[in-house]
Order: structure tokens, then sequence, then C-alpha cells
């Protein structure tokens, strides 16, 4: 793994000390979380339609998310950056790879990624390297490969730190990071928000987000004086049932 900055050597060490009990918390968390599975379940659903490929969890912890998305037929590998969560991952799901490392260098060649899982990792990053960490998955991931991204949402607030129980972290508001997403390269392919259910504190927000096709025609239809005013992600299905982007434009005449 790269060398690590100070924050992220803390972060680290604080899920070192706790890593058993996380470990026994999270195990079985998301039987009684529908509407994640639910999130999960079209992530799987829109890599396999993409023509599937390796998926990355970032920040996998004990490992409950990849092997949920392996069992959805993906083929997943597992990082973080806490060497004690690793080798528990590796012990429960002996069938996955698990890896210590980092979201700031990825252990990836440039699209080579069918999809990135996010889930609740970069809440502990600080707000000024958010855009970072989002460049850096869309560097991983394949033009049309696709990222969920989930988090702690701030509900009519600005982005907010709060005191997690391992180690400080920040809630976002869910317009405001996928602003960010789509300055990264991102479309918005959908949202979901969960209120928080007995013994939570704030709203779980969700993003669905795919890495832009490029578009060599952009430069024509820009030159004969049109304006692209929107993308919708994956509206469009091409021969064979590859998803591709619906680009809208405008034209000014001249």
């Amino acid at each position: 793994m790269p060398p690590i900055d100070d924050r992220l050597a803390v972060t680290a060490a604080a899920y070192d000390a706790v890593s058993a009990r996380y470990a026994d918390l999270a195990r079985d968390e998301l039987d009684g979380l529908p509407l994640d599975r639910a999130v999960l379940a079209a992530f799987a659903e829109h890599v396999r339609a993409g023509g599937s490929g390796l998926v990355a969890d970032l920040g996998c912890g004990e490992g409950r998310i990849g092997a949920h998305l392996a069992g959805l037929g993906l083929d997943v590998t597992g990082i973080d950056l806490s060497p004690a969560l690793i080798e528990i991952a590796r012990a429960r799901h002996p069938g996955l790879r698990f890896s210590t490392g980092s979201m700031h260098a990825l252990p990836f060649g440039d699209g080579s990624l069918a999809g990135i899982v996010s889930w609740y990792s970069v809440i502990h990053a600080a707000p000024r390297d958010v855009p970072a960490y989002l460049a850096e998955f869309g560097r991983a991931l394949r033009p049309g490969g696709y990222l969920l991204a989930a988090f702690f949402e701030a509900v009519n607030e600005p982005v907010t730190g709060f005191d997690h129980k391992v180690t400080p972290a920040y809630r976002w508001p869910v317009d405001e990071l996928a602003a960010l997403a789509a300055a990264a390269g991102f479309t918005e392919a959908g949202r979901m928000s969960r209120e928080p259910r007995d013994g939570e504190r704030f709203r779980r927000g969700h993003l669905l987000l795919r890495r832009r096709l490029s578009c060599p025609a952009r430069a024509l239809y820009e030159s004969a004086g049109f304006t692209v005013t929107r993308t919708l992600a994956g509206a469009v299905t091409e021969a064979g049932g590859s998803p591709s982007d619906l680009i809208v434009m405008t034209h000014q005449p001249r």
C-alpha cells in the first residue's frame, strides 16, 4: 500500500482498535435493511447490464457488502485501510479477494473497473479531499462504469462533522455530493434516501452514478451550434443490449 498521511493513519488505527466488535455488530446488518439491499441489487443489475467485470468494494471493512454483491453475481475485490478488518474479511469470506489499500491511490489501472462501491467510506475524508477521491474513482472506472456511494445525509444544512463512534466523520447534503460527482465526470442514474431506523441518528443517502461515456461527436455537434443541456445515463439501449447515454441538445441559429 502506498504511504498514507496522518489523517488516514489515524482512521486505520481507530478501526484496528475496534475491529472485532465492529465486525460482530455489522455481520448481519443487511438482513434488516430492505432498502439498502434494493440499492445494492440495482447497482449489481446495472453493472451486469453493462457487461460485468471487476467491482471494487472500497472501505470494505469486514467484507459484508462485497460478499453480498458476490452473491448477486458480481466479481468483487475489497480494499480497506485497516489491516485488522482485512484479516477478518479474509477469514469470513475466503472465496473473495481482500487487501489493504487507500482510496487516494487505488491499485487498479485506468478504466479497469466495471463498478465501485463506496459504502460509507468517504464519510471520514475531510470535505476538501472528497473531489480528489471522486476523481480517483473516475480514473479507475471504465467509461460507463458505475459508482454506488452510501453516506450519512445532511438535511437542510451544509456538510457537517459529527462524532462517529469510531473516528470523526461528515454528513453530506445529497445535492452537494452529487454536484461534486458531476464535476468529476459522473452522471447521476438515481438516488435513495432512507430515514433513520431505531438506534440510528441520521438519514442515509445513496447515489448511483455512472462514469460518463466519451462522445467523439460532441465537438462536431457543438461546432455546428448545438449546446449539450443534459445527459441521461443508460437511457438508450444499443444493438446487443448495451446501455448508452442519451445526450439532450439545443440549437441556437447563427
